[in-house]
């Protein structure tokens, strides 16, 4: 994704989250999920795990991960790959901050 020509959407405010938990967004044909850790930072995946597509909106964050309700998959926020043996990859989407508003990059 080429970020200077990334559509930025305003998506709601960093409080409309709750720490260590995820919102889901529908932008066109996909659904992505957008998390917040603990320490405040935002991210977006698409909202299907690599393996069965597990919905990792409904997972557990923990760190700068999510772990999939339906395969206990751990996927990394910043890259959407799988940790450890696992191997695939969900899609990442741009994201920022301004101030408390959260945008989200198309």
């Amino acid at each position: 994704m080429n970020i200077q020509n990334t559509q930025w959407v305003t998506i709601g405010a960093l409080n409309d989250i709750p720490r260590q938990g995820a919102r889901r967004v529908i932008a066109g044909p996909k659904t992505i999920a957008i998390f917040r850790t603990t320490q405040d930072e935002v991210y977006a995946l698409e909202d299907k795990c690599p393996f069965k597509d597990g919905p990792l909106s409904e997972g557990i964050v923990h760190g700068k991960t999510v772990s999939c309700p339906i395969t206990n998959w751990v996927i990394s926020l910043e890259t959407g790959a799988a940790q450890g043996a696992d191997q695939g990859q969900t899609q990442v989407f741009p994201i920022k901050l301004e101030g408390q508003t959260i945008q989200l990059g198309l």
